[in-house]
This record gives structure tokens, C-alpha cells and sequence, in this order.
């Protein structure tokens, strides 16, 4: 899975804001704020990755538990995919 063409993720002060660009912003008229967690995990799926190796990742960088990891992913995926911005 990947994040669909046509969003990046600017910083804006200290807030990560996913954008429309090209065609997707004619589209949708939107942005999305992330926290840092978010950010990082965007920036994996920038590249086709999988479930597994997001939380593992987050567990690298973050230091935290499987369990703490894997629900983090599965509840950020989850948003991705209701606004329909991944790939799968």
C-alpha cells in the first residue's frame, strides 16, 4: 500500500498539512493536519510498504510496545482510507 499521487505533505510553522496538488485539487478542497506520528507514518507510505513494516518502524522510532504500534497504524490507516488516500 502507498499513499495515492497527488498529496504532500507540507509544514507549516510547527503542523504537518497534507495537500491536494494537480488534479486531486480540483477534486478535493481540503487539507489534513498531522501530528508527528502521522508525518513519519506518511512518509513510509510514500513507497509501497506494508501493515507489518509501518508498525514496525513506528516501534523503532517511537520506542513503543507491538500492541501500542499496531493499533496506531491500524487507526491512521483507517482514516486514510476513509478519506481515500491509499493505494492498496
Amino acid at each position: 500500500m502507498k499513499i495515492k499521487d497527488g498529496f504532500i505533505v507540507n509544514k507549516v510553522g510547527s503542523q504537518h498539512v497534507v495537500v491536494p496538488v494537480g488534479e486531486a485539487s480540483m477534486e478535493r478542497h481540503c487539507m489534513i493536519r498531522l501530528n508527528g506520528t502521522g508525518a513519519f507514518l506518511w512518509e513510509k507510505l510514500g513507497a509501497n510498504t506494508t501493515e507489518d513494516a509501518l508498525v514496525q518502524a513506528l516501534q523503532t522510532e517511537y520506542a513503543v510496545s507491538g500492541d501500542t504500534a499496531r493499533a496506531d497504524v491500524a487507526s491512521f490507516l483507517d482514516k486514510l482510507r476513509a478519506a481515500d488516500l491509499l493505494d492498496e
